[in-house]
């Protein structure tokens, strides 16, 4: 059974645009990546999986338990981490991780220790005295300080220095080693290339893509470069499944490709010939990301109405 189960989710808000039909699983023990710009509706899918808002239809499921009927029980298997964080600032770091502790019905001190350790951490400081990334790290402390089966992380390393993105990505890692589950949401995608198993793309409140990293990068036109001892005719490449440009330069000398999918095909009828050079550009997941973003209509600029009326998450 899958943890996270969405099915056909869709909030709207009034005329605008929430998110239309969203479906995509989460298996257990996997590092989930949920990727769209700023107004996709990563928050506001983010937010109907914990339980703060309705759904107009569909559903959310963690662990089979509903998300909104069944919300108290879902939020105690879950580390949540909002975008924004919603706290007291007249409280000091450490009374704020002792608050939700003792809201969780105790914690491990030693490990909330070790967390804010880690991450750098001075838990005598206000809240209002800290900087965007020191919030940022009270945040995951409180969101992977009771283990929680199923961790839930709204762009998790804004505001960290590199440093201690690092030490996020091993927290991250120990974490599936453990055998439970993270969920982020990121617009760094190096660090979901780095990370994830598997992504899901939302653009303008519709998912796009769900699969492996694998096959985002599949479906990404590939760039290639070959070069020959002699001159060759294009028209043979040209017909070769997946090849959707052929152009001939250099007196018929070096040929440019690009070409969808697999390569095999390029590469076999290219070495009927004395091949002096081949460069193949990789799809990187920024490249593969971005296609989804651009094209007839350029990047997306939807407008929607992410997260709407707009107020700061809070932590359960």
């Amino acid at each position: 059974m899958a943890i996270v189960d969405v099915q056909g989710l869709t909030k709207r808000y009034g005329t605008r645009r929430g998110v239309e039909d969203v479906t995509f699983e989460v298996a257990e023990g996997e590092v989930f990546g949920f990727l769209g710009p700023n107004g996709a509706g990563k928050t506001t899918t983010i937010r109907q999986i914990m339980g703060f808002l309705k759904p107009n239809a569909g559903r959310a499921l963690v662990a089979g338990l509903d998300c909104w009927r069944e919300s108290v029980a879902v939020k105690r298997l879950v580390g949540y981490l909002p975008g924004e964080m919603a706290l007291d600032p007249g409280l000091t770091g450490g009374q704020v991780l002792e608050y939700f502790g003792n809201l969780r019905g105790g914690v491990d001190a030693r490990y909330v220790d070790e967390l804010a350790e880690r991450f750098g951490l001075d838990p005598s400081r206000k809240f209002r005295q800290y900087s965007h990334g020191n919030k940022q790290k009270v945040g995951l402390a409180q969101a992977f300080m009771h283990r929680p089966r199923l961790l839930v992380l709204d762009e998790p390393t804004t505001g960290l220095d590199p440093l201690n993105q690092q030490e996020f990505a091993r927290l991250v890692r120990e974490t599936q080693a453990e055998g439970r589950t993270v969920f982020l949401s990121s617009h760094i995608l190096s660090e979901v290339e780095d990370l994830c198993d598997r992504v899901a793309i939302i653009r303008e409140g519709r998912l796009v893509h769900a699969g492996t990293l694998a096959a985002l990068k599949e479906i990404q036109r590939h760039v290639v470069e070959i070069g020959f001892a002699e001159p060759v005719p294009a028209n043979g490449f040209a017909a070769l499944p997946g090849v959707e440009h052929a152009e001939l330069v250099d007196g018929g000398r070096r040929l440019r490709l690009v070409v969808q999918g697999d390569l095999d095909p390029v590469v076999k009828l290219a070495g009927e010939h004395r091949v002096t050079r081949l460069v193949s550009h990789e799809p990187t997941l920024e490249e593969s990301f971005l296609r989804f973003y651009s094209g007839d209509g350029g990047p997306s600029t939807g407008g929607a109405a992410e997260g709407a009326p707009q107020e700061a998450a809070r932590v359960p």
